[in-house]
This record gives C-alpha cells, structure tokens and sequence, in this order.
C-alpha cells in the first residue's frame, strides 16, 4: 500500500499592470518594512532556501533552476508532524530547527499563523495558502495526526476510494484545478490503487507590477549564455525607481521590482564569471543586508521575458540536507499511521515560471510518496543579459520562489 503526500503552488500576475511612484521619502520606510526577512515559514530555517538551492545547483550546472522554497519547506513541516524519533529529528534539523528545544511546536503554530495571515483578504494583492488531505476510509489514520491537519494546517479531509485510480486522480486533480484557477489541471498523473492518503498543499497568487514595462520597448538582444554562446530574446526595458544594492564582497548586483501590493521581485546579477560566488554566499543574512542597504534609484533596467521550468527528484537532494531516513527502511511515520513500515519512497517537485512586460506567472508541485516499507542619483543602465538569480518574496518573510536563469 502507498500512502501520498502531494502539494501545489501557483503564482500569478495579470496581463495588466500601471504605473505608481514612491516619493523618495518612503525609501527609508521600504526598507525598514523589507529588513525583517526569513527565508520560509519554519522558525530559525532561514538558509533552507538558499542550502536547498546548491544543492539543487549541484546536480544541474549551468541550467536553469526553478522552486519553491515555501512549498518545500511546508512539505517537510507536515511530514515531521507524523514523524517520530530521528526521522523527526533529520527534517527539523534540515529546516534548520534544534529538535532538543522543541522546535517543532513552534513550527507547526507558525504554519498555522502563515495560513491565517494568507487567509486575509488583501486589496491588491491576492495571496492564498491551504491544505487537504484524501483518505481511504478502510485504513486507519491517527486520530491526532488528523485533528493536528486540520487545526494546524486547516486542511480539508476528503474520503477517498483510491481502489478506482481513475476516479481518485480526477478527485484530486479538480480539487487542485479549482484551488489554483486552473494553473495545475493534472497534478496526478498515475494512482495505481494502493495509496491510502494524498496530502495537498496549494498556494494561490497575483498581483501587478508596480511598473509595467512597454511592450513597444521590447526588442530582440543576445543574452549570453556562456562567454563563448549567446542566444537572441526578447528584451524588455523601463526607466523608473528601483530598489538598488551593489553587493562589492559578492561582486553583484540587486535590483527590487516591486509588485502592487507587498510582494517584490529580486534579480540579482553576477559579475561576469561570478555566478559561483554569489551562489556560494547565498545565505538569509545576505538577503537581509540586500533588503536593508537597498535604496530607491533611477535604473534603465533591461530584463529578459523569460519562461524556465524545473523538475527535481528531491529524495535524491534532501539527504545532501541531512534529511535521508525518512526515504529508507529506518523511516518512522507512525504519527500519520500505526502501520511501522511506512516509508516515503519518492518526492517530486514541478515549478515553471514565465516573466513578461505584465508581470510574473509561476506554478509548482511537490510530490512525496510513502510507501510500507535614498538621495536621488543619476539613472544607471543594467541588462540582464547573462546568467542571473531571481527571488519573489511575500511580505519580507516568505520566498515563495527562487531560481536561476541560466538560459531564458
């Protein structure tokens, strides 16, 4: 029997988006509101994000990236809940929690502030965050491991007759279709009647850039692969207020384009050659002297319309994190089922986005399945037309995305 955990996030912008200044004197007041910074929803995780990232590096050289931090990370947060003993002990420890100081209350009640939170309705900006969880009634699931889903996480529980795979799929994927406007219609594509649970996480957002750019400004420009091949895209341009950081001990530049709302894109671009280092000194302290040493300056920013996408076996990343038992016979999930020979046999996660003159598009899917055993300055030209990072962040505390563009 198989017992699966699968999530989905969506990331969304309209196809318009108008123009708003700050005046000069809110630029201290936006970096105030960016500083206080972490990388995911778990307590204290805040390198996961950029720790996942090499080692997701680490097996593409030189290809684009793209994930989300937030689904991951939410991912492992409801796995360690019907976890037990070291296999609890390597997920905490990979989100970068003590398990000896009981950290994992104090992440569960953080995921569950974060859903409330994203729960609330915003003016300009549409930010949701749920749960669910497909049962088969004919196998028993802890009775606390699904009062915890529910007032935790505020999952949805559905009853579930995975013994017709078919309709089990369509079950689940018209739940996701629905929960994400249709940007993930098929997020199972095989159920062979075995599972006894399917566990669906779902983020839903959009919102518009502050600052469109001009389609009739885009034009065809190379963008340099490598030093030896360049490629032709479409090239977006726009003069306005950017927020602004040159990092001189990383050798890069960051550029914020804020959405409407309080969501900000992150470019981040390398010196020629450096890609190595600033991926070596990603850490959350990184990203928070970016937010906090950013300032409003007049850019001429070109930017690629771009459309990457990633696909990661991440039981063959996560124990480069330390998180391996769960993956083995050594897996203990008794917390979800009395059964003792649950094991997660494979996770799988999905993300593609598309950036145009409008704004951003992006979706992703994880899949875990178990089985038994300041001053105004002079405008400054920056081009994106190399290999660059790129970061949404929600609110200063959430990277819901992160990647990199190796070759739009």
């Amino acid at each position: 029997m198989r017992l699966c955990l699968l999530l989905c996030l969506v990331l969304l912008s309209p196809p318009m988006a108008t123009l708003h200044r700050h005046r000069s004197g809110e630029t201290k007041k936006r970096g105030q509101e960016l500083l206080p910074v972490v990388a995911t929803v778990a307590p204290g995780s805040g390198d996961f994000a950029f720790d996942l990232y090499r080692a997701l590096a680490a097996t593409a050289p030189n290809q684009n990236i793209f994930f989300s931090p937030l689904s991951i990370s939410i991912s492992l947060a409801m796995l360690s809940l019907g976890a037990r003993s070291n296999t609890k002990a390597q997920i905490l420890q990979g989100l970068g929690l003590n398990p000896q100081e009981s950290w994992d209350e104090e992440l569960h009640s953080a995921s569950q502030r974060l859903l409330q939170e994203l729960g609330q309705p915003r003016e300009e900006l549409q930010l949701s965050l749920g749960n669910a969880l497909f049962t088969k009634p004919t196998v028993p699931i802890q009775d606390a491991f699904l009062s915890a889903m529910r007032m935790l996480y505020l999952a949805d529980t559905f009853s579930t007759n995975f013994e017709d795979p078919e309709g089990a799929k369509k079950q689940i994927n018209d739940y996701v279709a629905k929960q994400t406007k249709g940007k993930i219609a098929d997020l199972i594509e095989v159920l062979d009647g075995t599972e006894v649970m399917v566990m669906v996480n779902y983020i839903f957002f959009k919102a518009k850039w502050e600052t469109s750019f001009d389609h009739k400004s885009t034009h065809e420009q190379d963008f340099h692969v490598t030093s030896e091949t360049a490629v032709r895209v479409p090239m977006m341009k726009h003069e306005d207020e950017y927020y602004y950081f040159l990092d001189r001990n990383l050798s890069c530049r960051v550029v914020g384009v804020p959405y409407r709302g309080n969501a900000t894109a992150f470019f981040i671009l390398p010196r020629e050659g450096g890609m190595g280092q600033v991926e070596s000194g990603l850490k959350e302290k990184t990203l928070r002297k970016w937010l906090k040493l950013s300032v409003k300056r007049q850019l001429e920013l070109y930017l690629p319309k771009f459309s990457i996408e990633g696909s990661y076996q991440l039981e063959k990343v996560l124990p480069k994190l330390g998180i391996s038992d769960v993956f083995t016979s050594q897996a203990d999930l008794t917390g979800i089922s009395n059964h003792s020979s649950i094991l997660v046999s494979e996770m799988v996660h999905k993300a593609v986005v598309e950036v145009d003159e409008s704004g951003t598009k992006a979706a992703a899917a994880t899949g875990t399945i178990f089985v038994f055993r300041s001053a105004r300055l002079s405008s400054q030209r920056i081009v994106f037309n190399r290999p660059f990072l790129m970061l949404i962040v929600e609110n200063s505390k959430n990277i819901l995305f992160f990647g990199r563009v190796s070759r739009p």
